[in-house]
């Protein structure tokens, strides 16, 4: 299966000018080059001018050459590897320098959540989480992470809410004696586990409701989805970018909470009291052992 961005290069190279497909051909043999250049530096490194640029990402059918870079750096992202992250880290330097680079980073990605994040889709996913019969939750490796935290947090709003790790094969087992009105939810964060997709695919077969979410618009889970929620990041991190999806398991969260009202009350009462009778938590009033 070929990248979405190198087929619409392909499919769109009949509408370049020759210069274009000059650039197009640039593009497409120096994509970690091509990343990181503003339209005057990847004319000027192509050959062609900057209005040339200018022209060729509006034949592509691109908004703009901020769309044009983020595409781009889906492709990039999906051939890194760990070795390749670690150089694009820029890791020299002082420590404070880091620190200011990484939160700088973050704050950027959740500007562009907050800016282009789809309310309607939002309240779409969690009202399948507030309704569905049973919801399983997968992720795998790092997504398992996101995973987990999405099912913790549901489990103080609703019951039958269960956990998967879409590294262990029992999962399989729990999907598919699952109830055909269940909700499986898929977190996939780049490289893309294959198992996950592999996973994806028995949801369809067993006609069960997906949610995906995940990091890129091309994500290879993304085709299987009943609905699907993307939370772009706009850099190139060399474990993960954790910030992103707690806002939006957050944010799904208090969605589910608004929506579910008082009717949340009397799980929520059980969780308690459950909490006070096996002394979970601290509590100033009772005993520590």
């Amino acid at each position: 299966m070929g990248h979405p961005f190198l087929e619409r290069l392909e499919q769109r190279r009949a509408f370049l000018t020759p210069k274009g497909q000059i650039l197009a051909d640039f593009v497409k043999e120096n994509p970690r080059q091509a990343v990181f250049m503003t339209t005057r530096q990847l004319g000027q490194a192509a050959g062609v001018s900057e209005a040339t640029v200018v022209r060729f990402v509006d034949r592509l059918g691109y908004r703009g050459y901020a769309d044009f870079i983020r595409d781009l750096r889906e492709l990039v992202d999906t051939q890194l590897t760990l070795i390749d992250r670690v150089a694009l880290t820029k890791a020299d330097g002082p420590g404070a320098e880091r620190l200011f680079r990484v939160v700088e980073e973050e704050i950027a990605n959740l500007k562009e959540f907050y800016e282009t994040a789809d309310y309607e889709t939002i309240g779409n996913a969690a009202r399948l989480l507030l309704e569905s019969a049973a919801i399983y939750i997968i992720g795998s490796r790092l997504s398992y992470t996101f995973a987990y935290y999405l099912g913790w947090s549901l489990t103080k709003i609703r019951g039958q809410v269960h956990i998967l790790s879409g590294s262990d094969s029992t999962s399989i087992d729990w999907l598919t004696i699952a109830p055909k009105d269940s909700l499986v939810v898929i977190f996939a964060t780049s490289r893309y586990p294959n198992e996950l997709i592999r996973l994806a695919r028995l949801v369809r077969r067993l006609e069960q409701k997906l949610l995906v979410v995940s990091d890129s618009t091309t994500c290879p889970v993304n085709q299987f989805a009943d609905l699907h929620i993307v939370v772009r990041c706009l850099h190139f991190p060399v474990i993960g970018s954790p910030s992103l999806m707690a806002c939006l398991v957050n944010c799904l969260t208090l969605e589910m909470i608004a929506r579910g009202g008082d009717t949340l009350k009397a799980h929520q009462e059980k969780l308690e009291q459950a909490y006070r009778e096996n002394d979970v938590l601290f509590n100033l009033d009772g005993p520590v052992i």
